[in-house]
């Protein structure tokens, strides 16, 4: 007696389900590329979006792409962009001996404050500036002497003098690109909602890339889109001209049609696999990679082959001199991907922790501005002579700033000359596309200790880099996932021209 069918078998005769044929082709290369196109014409949504999102710009954008630069452990608001002279006058003193009032007995400093490492980080000791300052530009900003390449764009450059955050540790860095404090639960990063929100301007590139190198993994946080996705993860890129894209350079065995034939294969493997899995969020994001892969072979190389740029150009970046080429070859690379539709290039333009200064600040910082002011300047420059400010934006962050007061541990300062983590007060600067150039934001105190006039916590800055893109944070929610109202920020509208 013949056996019955079983009921999950398929149908006679080697057809194939209607379902299952759709499912195949929407996940293969014709899907995907349709849905692009789809999604550039707003016609179709990601499984992740609300009901009320659309893909692509909410509103009129007035940039195209952003390089986000980070400057990794605690640049010195107070040595760089927000001079103190008073620190000078009250040198060696304790804050009671100003006369002033006690900055750790301020609402704000309870407000801001929310410690992950329980250290006792308070100090008393006032600690002198380490540089001067000069003006620099028509509207006469304070730049300190360790940036004489970069003072010389700040008519181009609004600098945002009140930000904070909460995170009295280094888990700030990652604070700065997610907006969630090391306690809370974490969000896709700025980079991440970007890719979300926008979809691609070239299909040959990743739209989110990371450029740096780092010994520490948790740096990984700083391009992870966590709840959305692996699909929007930033996408490690390395200045190596053999070898632009870890993992994806062709052998040199495998002629691009054999290479084609084998992408072919695993996109149908892979095709299988998702009728069967369908709700593999995973599994749709390596199909994405695969065949993103197999184009950015070509696409990659072309765009990090920083040789093809003059000689005039590469000394601009710094690229001619050992202490700045690392850098320079950084920024240069990103302005090359902009110029070819990548979004977002998050620069990582220090080591890990780097301006950590604890102590010898002023021997550690100087190295470090010397090391990014040229590459820096370069970047800003280069990008306004090819008319690229109309549709680049450049944003300069670290995850804190630098207290006013000596370094302090255990209750001893002898021989300190560093600043310790300040959360409650730092900088950071805009340029480029839809900024109003010579423009100086919101301030601290007397002292540098608190944001006191327009403060601004991270997700502001986040808030407006959306902005400039033509995006609203509100409208970027994912059904199931809470954000909380701080999550979303305000776009800093004192900065845009």
């Amino acid at each position: 007696m013949r056996g019955r069918r079983p009921s999950n078998s398929g149908p006679p005769c080697g057809r194939i389900r209607r379902r299952t044929f759709l499912s195949d082709v929407g996940l293969g290369f014709t899907g995907l590329a349709l849905g692009a196109m789809m999604q550039r014409e707003g016609l179709a949504r990601s499984e992740h979006e609300g009901a009320g999102a659309v893909v692509g710009p909410h509103f009129a954008p007035r940039a195209s792409s952003v390089i986000w630069i980070f400057l990794s452990g605690g640049v010195s608001h107070l040595e760089t962009w927000d001079p103190k002279p008073l620190l000078n006058r009250y040198a060696g003193k304790t804050y009671d001996d100003t006369g002033m009032p006690s900055p750790f007995k301020s609402p704000l400093f309870r407000e801001r404050s929310r410690a992950v490492v329980g250290e006792d980080r308070t100090h008393s000791q006032i600690f002198p500036l380490q540089v001067g300052f000069k003006k620099y530009g028509e509207a006469g900003v304070e730049v300190s002497d360790w940036w004489p390449q970069l003072a010389t764009c700040v008519d181009d450059i609004a600098f945002v003098r009140s930000m904070y955050t909460t995170d009295n540790d280094h888990a700030a860095e990652f604070q700065m690109h997610h907006g969630r404090h090391k306690l809370d639960e974490k969000q896709p990063v700025l980079g991440s909602w970007i890719h979300y929100g926008l979809g691609t301007l070239n299909e040959n590139l990743p739209q989110f890339v990371f450029l740096g190198q780092y010994k520490d993994p948790r740096v990984r946080e700083n391009f992870s889109a966590d709840y959305l996705g692996p699909q929007h993860s930033g996408v490690e890129l390395s200045l190596d001209p053999k070898n632009p894209l870890a993992f994806g350079r062709r052998l040199d065995s495998v002629s691009v049609e054999e290479q084609a034939a084998e992408f072919s294969f695993i996109r149908d493997l892979n095709g299988l696999a998702a009728v069967e899995y369908p709700e593999d969020d995973a599994l749709r994001a390596r199909v994405r990679a695969y065949e993103l892969a197999f184009r950015m072979q070509r696409s990659v190389p072309e765009a990090m082959s920083l040789d093809e740029e003059s000689p005039e150009t590469q000394r601009l970046y710094g690229i001619d001199e050992e202490s700045t080429a690392i850098y320079g070859r950084r920024l240069l690379a990103a302005r090359r991907l902009a110029e070819r539709g990548v979004r977002f290039t998050l620069v990582y333009l220090s080591d890990y922790g780097e301006w950590d200064s604890h102590n010898q600040l002023k021997d550690l910082h100087a190295r470090s501005c010397a090391r990014v002011d040229r590459p820096i300047a370069g970047l800003l420059k280069d990008l306004k002579r090819r008319g690229l400010t109309d549709d680049v934006t450049v944003v300069c962050c670290t995850e804190f700033g630098r207290t006013p007061g000596l370094e302090v541990r255990n209750g001893v300062v002898a021989g300190a000359t560093g600043r310790d983590h300040h959360p409650h007060a730092f900088t950071v600067w805009f340029a480029g596309a839809g900024i109003r150039g010579g423009t100086v934001h919101g301030a601290t105190d007397e002292l540098g200790f608190h944001a006191v006039e327009s403060p601004h916590y991270v997700t502001d800055i986040h808030a407006t880099t959306l902005h400039l893109l033509g995006l609203d944070p509100r409208r970027l929610d994912v059904p199931g996932r809470k954000r909380l109202e701080i999550d979303y920020g305000r776009p800093i509208q004192e900065i845009l021209s």
